[in-house]
């Protein structure tokens, strides 16, 4: 009976056998795409259009990366900038799901102000500051952009923002002095 089975596999079947079978990996990052421009160099015969990409990509625990590159097609933009991101990753303290105090930040005209907020409040933020508080892992928090509302630089001042958190061990909010030991009375 095996040997009729074997007969009647066609060549597909052959085909596929002697192909190694390939895994999906597991990502370990979340990378996401924030902006795609189309971007034009012009030259002597006219333009020549390429494709910028900016990309964000984090842990969910506390590490985000921004990257910004071109490419000739939307992939290849968005391939680099993944890898400019992943190149460029950060590391930020969280508290309970937000950010230890309030932190803000300015990048050209963008100004990003980001506050922490109560358990259940959810992420209260425009676009790109709302993608990358997710991706670095922030599941509570309060935002709001002031000034320019172009996207890389918001980006970047998202970044300079979180970078800026100080964790809660390392603040600073009294000297402590040690107690001096009052002097025995001489007799």
């Amino acid at each position: 009976m095996p040997i009729q089975q074997q007969e009647r596999r066609g060549p597909q079947d052959r085909r596929a056998s002697r192909r190694p079978e390939m895994v999906p990996e597991e990502k370990q990052f979340d990378e996401r795409t924030l902006n795609i421009d189309r971007v034009a160099r012009v030259v002597k015969g006219g333009r020549r259009f390429r494709f910028r990409a900016l990309v964000v990509a984090g842990d969910g625990k506390g590490k985000i990366g921004v990257g910004i590159a071109k490419g000739a097609d939307v992939t290849s933009a968005v391939t680099k900038a993944t890898d400019v991101a992943k190149r460029s990753m950060i590391t930020v303290p969280l508290y309970k799901g937000t950010l230890p105090h309030d932190v803000e930040a300015k990048v050209g005209g963008a100004r990003i102000l980001i506050k922490p907020a109560s358990a259940g409040t959810g992420l209260i933020a425009g676009s790109v500051v709302r993608t990358m508080l997710e991706v670095v892992g922030v599941h509570d928090a309060l935002s709001k952009s002031l000034g320019s509302s172009n996207k890389t630089n918001t980006a970047y001042a998202v970044i300079n923002a979180l970078q800026s958190v100080v964790p809660a061990k390392d603040w600073v909010t009294r000297e402590v002095k040690p107690v001096a030991k009052p002097a025995e009375e001489s007799k």
